[in-house]
């Protein structure tokens, strides 16, 4: 720690306490239990300086001073936040992603000199949302890194770690989400038709059901109730839904046709090719493969979008052929009102088709008019 230089300012108050001036705040020193302390005073004023050093004086006077507690670090701090959310079983992705955000606050820290978890304040916070912008991060993605950090500061408010909220003020507005990408039912009935086995069957899986990539990789044959016409999305070890939602979705005759025919060689429903190095080996199917594949397919098509498009075109086709809202919700699982309405796309002709039936009286005198007037033209013209 830096000590105050002999030409520093300093003035003694009282008999016990003396202030000096460190760049622009007063501290005050005294002696408490045969140790120097040193506290800011939180001034850049004299005279208030010096108010706060009577105060302090007429405490040690009475016995009334404790030793002011030591400022945790952010990396102690950091760490046992860590380890707090590994013993509340946060999801690996989870953990992946405060462990990022974290190292990333380590980083500015350090660029900035910076150690104490005070330091982590509203400056600190536009420094870091300056960063991720121009690194570039999704408008989503700086929202999330900051609340991380929020929750952090969160954490050593809860446990006495510090006393003053650094952050107070700190404003977390909610980015407007972007509009996903979504194939109509044609588009999507060429997407499976353009994809090619082993993946196939995982995305048909997917377009006809609206379960989530992860749900279908962890898909075991013991989840499939033949009987009933039902699939099982549960927890296994290891694994778990997201939001940790248990449910059972309804199999159409092309998924239950699917499921027949598929080879049972292991527990996974879905599993990848056997390679050449371990031909005997077993695996789940590969998301990132998966992905690669379709891809592909895409781009043939002239079409954009990602695994995750077929759960948002099977929403917007069953609400739009008329399924009930709680219908849908209870197949795909968690999704509140809010974040459905952005699941919904209305293709160009559900909307048209919709706007005809709105005012059918009108647009029919309207065509019969349009057909009247051809008719006289074409008169006019013989």
């Amino acid at each position: 720690m830096k000590q105050f230089e002999e030409d520093e300012e300093s003035e003694l108050v009282g008999e016990s306490v003396r202030i000096r001036r460190r760049g622009k705040r007063y501290y005050a020193n005294y002696q408490l239990d045969d140790k120097q302390v040193r506290a800011s005073l939180k001034t850049t004023s004299k005279k208030e300086a010096r108010r706060l050093a009577i105060q302090i004086a007429a405490k040690l006077a009475d016995g009334q001073v404790s030793k002011p507690a030591k400022t945790p670090s952010i990396q102690s701090v950091i760490e046992a936040y860590q380890s707090h959310k590994k013993t509340e079983r946060r999801k690996p992705k989870t953990l992946a992603k405060i462990d990022l955000v974290c190292r990333r606050v380590l980083a500015l820290a350090a660029k900035r000199h910076q150690s104490k978890l005070t330091n982590i304040d509203l400056s600190f916070v536009d420094a870091y949302r300056a960063e991720r912008v121009a690194a570039p991060a999704k408008a989503k993605t700086v929202h999330n890194e900051t609340v991380i950090i929020r929750q952090l500061i969160n954490f050593a408010l809860r446990r006495n770690l510090v006393t003053k909220d650094p952050l107070a003020g700190l404003e977390l507005k909610k980015p407007k989400p972007t509009r996903q990408p979504c194939w109509t039912h044609e588009q999507t009935q060429k997407i499976l038709a353009g994809a090619s086995p082993p993946h196939q069957a995982v995305l048909v899986l997917l377009a006809e059901t609206g379960m989530r990539v992860g749900e279908a990789k962890w898909l075991q044959w013991a989840d499939v109730d033949f009987a009933r016409g039902m699939i099982h999305i549960r927890p296994k070890e290891g694994w778990e839904p997201k939001t940790g939602d248990q449910r059972t979705v309804p199999m159409s005759e092309r998924v239950r046709s699917l499921l027949e025919a598929l080879p049972r060689r292991d527990e996974w429903v879905f599993t990848a090719r056997q390679s050449r190095e371990a031909p005997a080996v077993v695996r789940q199917i590969s998301e990132r493969r998966l992905l690669q594949h379709l891809k592909r397919v895409l781009k043939r098509l002239g079409l954009a979008g990602h695994v995750h498009t077929f759960r948002h075109a099977f929403i917007s086709h069953a609400l739009t052929q008329g399924t009930p809202e709680a219908i849908v919700r209870d197949w795909v699982g968690h999704v509140d009102r809010d974040v459905i309405k952005r699941y919904t796309h209305v293709g160009d002709q559900a909307s048209q088709a919709a706007m005809q039936r709105l005012m059918p009286a009108a647009n029919s005198k309207l065509r019969d008019g349009k057909e009247a007037k051809h008719g006289r033209k074409q008169q006019g013209a013989n």
